[in-house]
């Protein structure tokens, strides 16, 4: 018997769970339930909470205690999603969210919806163009989020458009326009245009533009809300009065912009915040067009020494109140959360919003794990968003290189959008999201056979895989530039017959070739990495096939068909 034994498992991310991994370390998924997917609790965690967005129907509807479903007043006309789905409708847009998750029934799409725990934002107007509909909830798979937008110093709409197409290159599942500069409305309105991802933006930029916040009136909040045109909103109207004396011995303050701008006409007014007084008023619009709250965290913590703070847990109890207020409109929700919070605070602030805001999904940026690496913060950000995913988060919010800096550039948004697609995947893959692992399994099979091409096929970004490949050798053979050919453990694993490792008929193949002549964007990764000369990048096509004399139709000097381990090492280090 082995002298260990392994924690309770959850469900297999391996659809035909390949290899030799017992399963998920997490929950077993409770679909239906608070627990979708989740983490198994630390020691004091808080409780899921045991009410659902089922407690907060409007006024005048009730329950039907056979179906399940709710019955609205007669007359009544569905707008939302949530409000279909509470009367039991399956919308096409619930459909096609179950079509892209794959593990998701459209009626288990439906009911997660009716539930709170799961949002489609598509509003009305941008479903019926280019939008392709999508699901955030802690029962789907991790989505990630791109910030962009020009500021009053730097960018433009068609620049902010080339983002967004840069950001969809690289599986953002959804923009947020932040722009605070040129002609707002007109860069909205092209990225709406173009975008097949639902766009996010942040209303009070836009109502600010030639005056001050001081000048704000109820009036221009709502007109402004209304002219978006987005499918989700950030609203800043958890930061009340009151959470204001929390907010003085911070290290940091104030690190949102909405929050900061909010506070400051409390102050100035000595009234309460008004996006809290007109929330009815921001739903009644909100329903109009379906667009989903994502209910902003304007008193998050800019730093790790403000984390966890009397603040941030004040203004989170609002948005739970906040939260059930939506819900009566019929509104979807969504909430927002931290920026910087230590490794060790993050299951707690993932599992508080759970329970304050009874499984609304959670919206978070990073959160950053520490404050010391700025231009690394897409690295020191992506690790907190892992385990943020891991205990709950619905969604992550990218950090860029130049978050803390500037603006991100285009290179910039990449660099987010892969840091990010890690860390949600790499959290699904722990829940034990049905199929989150196949495609690993499968480059680890190719990997294992030494089939490069397909090794290159099934990364998330091929072009740079093989650029960083070809930098050192340009022939796909038995071994890699990284350990040469007597030391390769996977061709040597490979030939050992009693291991099933590398044998897959599937990637098997014949002979050693040379790489094909580098694409347009490998020849710039390998330009922008500086390595190599830009005389040995033009001739990289030819220079390993010279040396390894790998003709058409014959094998490669180097492989360990031709030559001894001695021979091959030093054809390969270019004696």
């Amino acid at each position: 018997m082995p002298a260990y034994v392994l924690p309770p498992l959850g469900n297999n991310p391996s659809s035909r769970a390949q290899g030799t991994n017992p399963g998920s370390f997490a929950q077993t998924p409770d679909l239906g339930g608070a627990l979708s997917f989740s983490s198994p609790d630390a020691p004091g965690m808080p409780e899921p909470s045991p009410r659902t967005a089922w407690d907060f129907l409007p006024p005048a509807w009730r329950r039907d205690a056979d179906t399940g479903f709710a019955v609205a007043p007669e007359a009544f006309t569905p707008v939302t999603q949530l409000e279909h789905a509470r009367l039991g409708r399956v919308t096409r847009e619930m459909r096609r969210v179950a079509e892209r998750e794959g593990h998701l029934t459209p009626e288990q799409v439906r009911d997660e919806i009716a539930a709170g725990r799961l949002v489609i934002p598509a509003n009305r107007v941008h479903v019926a163009g280019p939008l392709d509909p999508m699901g955030i909830g802690r029962a789907s798979r991790t989505k990630v989020n791109a910030n962009m937008g020009a500021s009053p110093i730097s960018s433009g709409t068609d620049e902010e458009v080339e983002k967004l197409h840069w950001a969809e290159r690289w599986q953002a599942d959804t923009v947020m326009d932040l722009s605070t500069g040129g002609d707002l409305d007109a860069t909205r309105e092209a990225i709406i245009r173009s975008a097949t991802v639902p766009i996010g933006t942040v209303p009070i930029y836009s109502m600010i533009i030639g005056r001050r916040i001081e000048d704000l009136d109820e009036g221009m909040i709502l007109a402004g809300i209304e002219k978006q045109g987005v499918d989700y909103m950030t609203i800043h109207a958890g930061v009340l009065q009151e959470h204001l004396p929390f907010v003085r011995r911070r290290l940091i303050g104030i690190v949102s912009r909405g929050g900061s701008l909010l506070a400051k006409w409390m102050i100035s007014h000595g009234k309460q915040n008004p996006m809290y007084t007109l929330w009815d008023d921001i739903c009644e619009i909100l329903r109009r067009y379906d667009v989903t709250f994502s209910i902003g965290d304007g008193l998050r913590p800019g730093g790790l020494a403000d984390a966890t703070d009397a603040a941030q847990l004040a203004e989170l109890e609002t948005l739970g109140e906040l939260t059930e207020r939506a819900w009566r409109h019929g509104v979807q929700v969504m909430v927002e959360g931290p920026g910087h919070v230590p490794f060790d605070q993050i299951e707690y602030n993932m599992k508080l919003q759970r329970r304050l805001c009874h499984g609304a999904p959670f919206y978070v940026l990073g959160p950053l794990v520490t404050d010391m690496f700025p231009g690394y913060d897409h690295i020191t950000s992506a690790i907190g968003a892992t385990a943020a995913a891991y205990h709950g988060a619905a969604m992550l919010c990218y950090v860029t290189p130049k978050e803390h800096l500037g603006l991100p550039k285009k290179e910039d948004v990449k660099q987010g959008c892969v840091a990010y697609k890690i860390a949600a995947h790499a959290a699904d893959v722990a829940l034990g999201i049905p199929g989150a692992r196949d495609r690993d399994d499968e480059l680890t099979k190719a990997r294992a056979a030494l089939n490069w091409e397909k090794h290159f096929e099934l990364s998330f970004d091929p072009d740079t895989a093989r650029a960083y490949h070809d930098e050192d050798l340009d022939v796909d053979t038995d071994f890699c530039a990284m350990c040469g050919h007597d030391w390769c453990s996977v061709r040597i694993s490979k030939e050992i017959t009693q291991f099933v490792s590398g044998k897959e008929s599937e990637y098997a193949w014949e002979k050693p070739k040379l790489s094909a002549a580098l694409t347009p964007a490998q020849r710039s990764i390998l330009e922008q990495r500086g390595v190599l000369s830009p005389v040995e990048i033009h001739r990289l096509a030819s220079k390993t096939r010279e040396r390894m004399g790998a003709a058409p139709g014959h094998k490669a000097d180097c492989h360990s068909d031709v030559a001894d381990d001695a021979e091959a090492q030093r054809m390969q280090d270019g004696e």
